[in-house]
């Protein structure tokens, strides 16, 4: 009876410990990883639901230090950096962390972009994960549309009515501003952003940036298919969002030429928009790269680069 009652201890032990204290070391990198959603976007809906699907457990059970931030869900890209830098620089004087690795999905690449532009000493690295660096033809259709029957104000306002829902189920007190959100994620919105803050540029139309500029390393991953599974229901908002694109290939939002930016990993990745974070509760196409494995491998690169 001893030796049962000492093999099922044996057994369940693993699973009662922190993952720091089973971890392979595979993802631990030399700086804590944060992760930035993107629009509509959130750190936890509902106290239990994680934007970045299964996406922190995996990497903490690899050895990462994982951050997980919340910003608005619809404001204007530099706001929402703003407010990412504050978030890091108290983190900084909190727990001495020197320097982070940003993992930015959607505007939240923007955004990392943003801070690595205007404090380069706090950032390791930038991933931007189907960020519309060249902007979103589907919200240059939203925005042609809204204007066009002169109810841009009201586009904006429907907007930002989500994204306040979203605050409230995520218990976020972060200004929301519905129509700079989708201003700044339009073509024109993003051209300006980029005379701004070019760090990390294609230096070529749909080609590659630079891998490093001030000490910072930028890397990017896109998608290129709207719907990947019938049976998850947000497929039909990429799919309606892919008209805008007249046929060519997108993730639903974002074309993979749009998402190109310093060193680009894959910008082909049979993912649409919400795949790129696990979304919804994982389901994707059959026989589609994981995405949880894929921010594994791409935590032991930035490992490997000494990040």
């Amino acid at each position: 009876m001893k030796s049962r009652f000492v093999a099922l201890l044996l057994a369940v032990l693993p699973a009662l410990l922190p993952a720091s204290c089973h971890a392979d070391g595979y993802t631990r990198t030399r700086h804590p990883i944060v992760l930035v959603h993107g629009l509509f976007g959130f750190e936890r809906l509902f106290g239990t639901t994680d934007y970045f699907y299964g996406i922190p457990e995996a990497l903490r059970a690899g050895g990462a230090q994982v951050l997980v931030v919340q910003l608005s869900p619809a404001n204007d890209t530099v706001l929402r950096g703003e407010a990412l830098l504050r978030q890091l620089q108290w983190w900084q004087a909190t727990y001495g962390h020197a320097r982070f690795n940003l993992i930015g999905h959607s505007q939240g690449g923007s955004s990392a972009r943003y801070v690595a532009a205007v404090a380069p000493a706090l950032v390791a690295s930038v991933t931007t994960i189907g960020t519309p660096h060249q902007g979103s033809a589907s919200f240059d259709a939203f925005l042609g549309l809204t204007g066009a029957t002169g109810t841009t104000a009201l586009g904006g306002a429907a907007v930002g009515a989500l994204g306040g829902l979203v605050s409230l189920f995520a218990g976020s007190a972060a200004p929301i501003d519905g129509l700079a959100a989708a201003q700044s994620l339009s073509s024109r919105g993003a051209q300006a952003f980029n005379r701004l803050f070019p760090q990390g540029a294609p230096s070529t139309p749909c080609g590659q940036g630079p891998a490093m500029v001030n000490g910072v390393r930028y890397y990017a991953f896109g998608g290129r298919v709207a719907a990947t599974n019938l049976l998850d229901a947000t497929d039909a908002i990429l799919v309606t969002g892919a008209t805008a694109f007249l046929g060519a290939a997108s993730d639903g939002l974002v074309s993979p030429c749009s998402s190109r930016w310093g060193q680009v990993i894959r910008d082909d990745l049979p993912w649409n928009h919400f795949d790129q974070v696990n979304q919804s509760f994982g389901l994707r196409g059959l026989f589609t790269p994981d995405p949880v494995a894929v921010y594994r491998a791409h935590a032991n690169r930035l490992k490997g680069a000494g990040l």
